[in-house]
């Protein structure tokens, strides 16, 4: 998803709890409320065929934690802009970063987050390309996410099921850090 549309790292960000487009800021970010998170991201004007993709999320602080973590690790060498801070209660954020493939394709990003991160949160995030991505100068992603309760048995921290069904754990993927 990441080097399909690069305001999606958003959406992945905080499908998969990492840092705020994987970057390492100033402040730390709100931890999320242990539990099951369900995450409606709409891809927007990057592609607007796509429907909303909806995914659900188990998590626990150490998940949480460790999967910030990562973001702040893949993008430490990518971005030559990283800018987090908070104004009247919103988290903005406002990245430079090189994207992954041969394009050399620089996605400026700036993204505003709101909630309580308790019980729901919301990203309105817009990039621009350079040169375009795939054809594409600009994207942009909205996300809802709300919290809905206990993990579901048989779940455990880190386990996410896509809008297709698919189901993943996402501390598997990155090499077993938990």
């Amino acid at each position: 998803m990441t080097s399909f549309i690069p305001s999606a790292r958003i959406a992945v960000a905080f499908a998969a709890g990492l840092s705020l487009a994987g970057a390492a800021f100033a402040f730390d970010f709100p931890a999320r409320k242990p539990g099951l998170w369900e995450m409606s991201m709409n891809l927007g004007a990057t592609a607007s065929k796509l429907p909303v993709q909806v995914t659900q999320q188990c998590l626990d602080a150490a998940s949480d934690k460790a999967m910030r973590e990562m973001g702040e690790g893949m993008s430490k060498d990518r971005c030559s802009k990283q800018d987090m801070r908070n104004e009247g209660g919103k988290i903005i954020v406002d990245t430079v970063c090189k994207m992954e493939g041969p394009s050399n394709t620089v996605a400026t990003t700036h993204s505003v987050m709101s909630g309580d991160f308790n019980s729901t949160y919301h990203v309105e995030s817009k990039s621009s390309y350079s040169p375009p991505m795939m054809g594409r100068a600009e994207g942009s992603i909205v996300i809802d996410a709300k919290w809905v309760g206990p993990c579901k048995p048989g779940q455990k921290p880190g386990d996410m099921i896509m809008s297709n069904g698919m189901k993943m754990n996402l501390l598997d993927k990155m090499g077993g850090k938990k």
